[in-house]
C-alpha cells in the first residue's frame, strides 16, 4: 500500500489518499471501508443522453470523478478488484448526484477515503504500507510421491501448484526426478524472493539436491525446514515454527497460526483464556487481556449493525488497547480464522486467570 497524502476532512474526519499495489492491499481496504464512509476515485459511468438525433442505445460511458457515500463493499479476490457501492454525493456531472454507482478499485488505482478511522483500521493501513517492503515467500512441501507449492500473502496462504507422481516400485511408478523436476519448474516460474522447502524424512533433501543441480536460481533462495506433513498441514507447521519470519519480517498468517495454537492449548488446559463476547468483554474491563483475537468477518458485521452481540465491540477493542493489550484481526478465509469463528469469532489470551 502506498499512502499518497493524509489530511483532515469535514466533521473531524481523516482524508487518506492511497494506492493499493497488490491484491493484499485491496483485501486490507475491504476491512477498513464501512457504510457511511466517503470514497473518491476515477470511474466510468453509462450516461443517458437527451438527444433526439441519437438512437436509444442505453447510453454511452464517460469518465467521471465521483465521491460515493459507501453502502456496501465486496472483495473480489479472483478478479483482483474491490467493488465499492454507494450513492454519488459529489461528481463532475451534477445530474448524476443521488444515483447509485459501483466504484471498481483495482491495483495501482488511486482512491481517497474520508472517514473516522478507528485505531485498528489505521494500523491495518500502516502495516500494509510497511508490508510493501517484505519479500514474496513460497512454501514448497514434498514427500515421496507428492509435492505442493503455496504462496504466502498478507491475506493468508494459497496453493499455487500440486503434483502427484507415484514413485518406488510397481507398474505405475515413475523416477523421483520427475516429481522434483516439476517442483523445480513451478518454483522457477513463480519467481518468489524466498522459498522454504519442507517435509518429512529425507525426500526434501533429495529434492533440494535436484533443484540445486537443475534450477540453481531457485536453489539460491531455498531454506530447508523439517515438518511431519505436507500440503496445508505442512504449511501450518512451517508458519507455526516461525520459518517464514526468517525471510519476512512479519507475516500476518504466521502470527494467526501461532496465536490460534496458543489459544487452543490454553482452552485444553482451562487457564488464562476467554472466548465469546461476554467473557472477553469482562476480561477487557478487568484489564486482563494480553492478546485480543477477533475474526474480520464478525468484526465487520458488528460494526455494520448486522451482528447480535449485546456489547459494543469497538469499546472492547479500545479498552484492550488502552490497557496495553494487542489486537489481532484474523482472516475468515483461512484455517486459523475459521477455528476462531467456531469459538464465537472472538477470544483472548489473558495475563492472569479470572475466576
Amino acid at each position: 500500500m502506498r499512502i499518497q497524502s493524509r489530511g483532515r476532512g469535514e466533521e473531524g474526519r481523516t482524508r487518506l489518499t492511497v494506492v493499493p499495489e497488490n491484491v493484499d492491499d485491496l483485501w486490507h481496504l475491504s476491512h477498513v471501508l464501512e457504510p457511511g464512509d466517503l470514497v473518491e476515485g476515477d470511474t466510468t459511468r453509462r450516461i443517458q443522453r437527451d438527444d433526439e438525433q441519437m438512437r436509444d442505445t442505453g447510453g454511452q460511458r464517460e469518465h467521471l470523478y465521483v465521491t460515493l457515500e459507501v453502502e456496501d463493499v465486496e472483495f473480489a479476490r479472483f478478479a483482483n478488484r474491490l467493488r465499492v457501492g454507494g450513492v454519488i454525493v459529489d461528481c463532475s456531472r451534477e445530474d448524476e448526484l443521488g444515483h447509485h454507482h459501483t466504484l471498481n478499485v483495482e491495483e495501482h488505482s488511486e482512491i481517497t477515503i474520508e472517514k473516522h478511522f478507528k485505531p485498528d483500521q489505521m494500523a491495518r493501513i500502516e502495516e500494509a504500507e510497511e508490508a510493501a517492503e517484505n519479500p514474496d515467500v513460497a512454501i514448497a512441501t514434498v514427500e515421496e510421491g507428492e509435492a505442493h507449492v503455496h504462496t504466502v500473502a498478507q491475506h493468508g496462504t494459497e496453493e499455487y501448484a500440486s503434483f502427484t507422481r507415484p514413485t518406488g516400485k510397481g507398474e505405475y511408478a515413475r523416477p523421483r526426478a520427475e516429481l522434483f523436476d516439476e517442483l523445480g519448474s513451478a518454483l522457477s516460474h513463480l519467481d518468489a524472493d524466498a522459498v522454504i522447502l519442507a517435509g518429512p524424512g529425507f525426500t526434501k533433501q533429495d529434492a533440494r539436491d535436484h533443484i540445486a543441480e537443475n534450477y540453481p536460481e531457485v536453489s539460491e533462495k531455498l531454506t530447508v525446514v523439517d515438518t511431519s506433513s505436507v500440503g496445508d498441514r505442512g504449511v501450518h507447521e512451517v508458519l507455526k515454527r516461525g520459518a517464514v519470519e526468517e525471510v519476512q519480517a512479519e507475516t500476518r498468517i504466521a502470527r494467526e497460526a501461532e496465536l490460534i495454537d496458543e489459544l487452543m492449548e490454553r482452552i485444553a488446559e482451562g487457564t488464562k483464556v476467554a472466548y465469546g463476547i461476554d467473557e472477553v468483554a469482562e476480561a477487557a474491563d478487568f484489564g486482563a487481556v494480553e492478546d485480543l483475537l477477533i475474526v474480520d468477518e464478525r468484526l465487520r458485521e458488528e460494526r455494520q449493525g448486522e451482528g447480535d452481540w449485546d456489547v459494543d465491540v469497538n469499546d472492547v477493542i479500545e479498552s484492550v488497547e488502552q490497557k496495553g493489550g494487542e489486537v489481532t484481526v484474523f482472516s475468515s478465509e483461512f484455517d486459523p480464522g475459521r477455528q476462531l469463528k467456531n469459538l464465537g469469532g472472538i477470544a483472548a489470551l489473558l495475563r492472569y486467570r479470572l475466576d
